[in-house]
């Protein structure tokens, strides 16, 4: 199986399937090479839907899917009714999470923006998850951008014996303040290890606070993600939901018998 690459007359060709391999894998895979290769120009259109399932003898569904995986890594994007395109290489962001080291370097790339500044307040949920016996804990909410544009929103609650380390910080404490850091890495910063996280990973609809933040339209799709980070004697440090544009991050688990392995 072959593409063709628009402007190319040299097919980017793919080896074929091995057993149980899917083919929108496949053909996702050729696209990716052909990009990297930089066989397509920043914001030239991609072949057809249609153009691409009748070359290759696939099905619309799997090249979509195929389409599909580029768009959550954030190499393509979709115009309605104009087609798909290429991101410019400027444009692109990508990470792999598989790990808290990880999370603390997006200071490397990305920049905190606080919507609502670290004040003590109440919230029942996030007291609970902290294991704290009153409800009242500090809170603060922030934008996460990649090159000036805003791909995620967070709000973070920290117990107050945590909370009272960060309050005066202008990191957190200024709104419209932009800087390079990240709530854990401040906190560890300050003595406080961070051992492990846990995180739940669902789907939501964008309301009025992701919609002002975000700028995306009231009820698309988000990436929602809660994660309670932990010391190493189990105790809850920080509780962050963060809600994603779905076409700046992806999250990937490559499944084994027995064990889960982050890819």
């Amino acid at each position: 199986m072959a593409v063709q690459i628009s402007g190319d007359r040299s097919p980017v060709h793919v080896p074929p399937r091995r057993p149980g391999e899917s083919a929108y894998r496949v053909l996702a895979q050729a696209l990716r090479d052909a990009m990297r290769q930089q066989r397509f120009g920043d914001d030239q259109p991609l072949p057809t839907e249609l153009s691409l399932a009748e070359e290759h003898g696939l099905s619309r569904q799997t090249v979509r899917r195929a389409y599909q995986d580029l768009v959550a890594e954030g190499l393509v994007y979709r115009v309605p009714g104009r087609g798909t395109f290429v991101t410019a290489r400027d444009h692109r962001y990508g990470r792999s999470f598989a790990s808290v080291e990880d999370l603390m370097n997006l200071t490397l790339d990305t920049e905190l923006e606080v919507v609502s500044p670290l004040v003590g307040g109440y919230d029942a949920s996030a007291a609970v998850r902290l294991g704290l016996e009153t409800k009242h804990l500090y809170l603060t909410s922030f934008r996460r951008l990649h090159r000036g544009e805003a791909f995620c929103l967070t709000h973070v609650y920290l117990p107050s014996r945590t909370g009272q380390q960060l309050e005066h910080l202008p990191e957190v404490s200024e709104v419209g303040r932009r800087s390079k850091v990240t709530v854990i890495g401040l906190l560890e910063a300050r003595g406080n290890d961070i051992a492990s996280a846990e995180q739940v990973i669902s789907a939501v609809a964008a309301k009025r606070a992701q919609h002002l933040a975000l700028g995306c339209a009231l009820g698309s799709p988000l990436l929602h993600i809660e994660r309670v980070y932990f010391d190493p004697r189990g105790e809850p440090l920080e509780v962050a939901v963060s809600d994603y544009l779905p076409e700046h991050y992806s999250h990937r688990m490559r499944l084994g018998r027995g064990s889960g392995v982050h890819d």
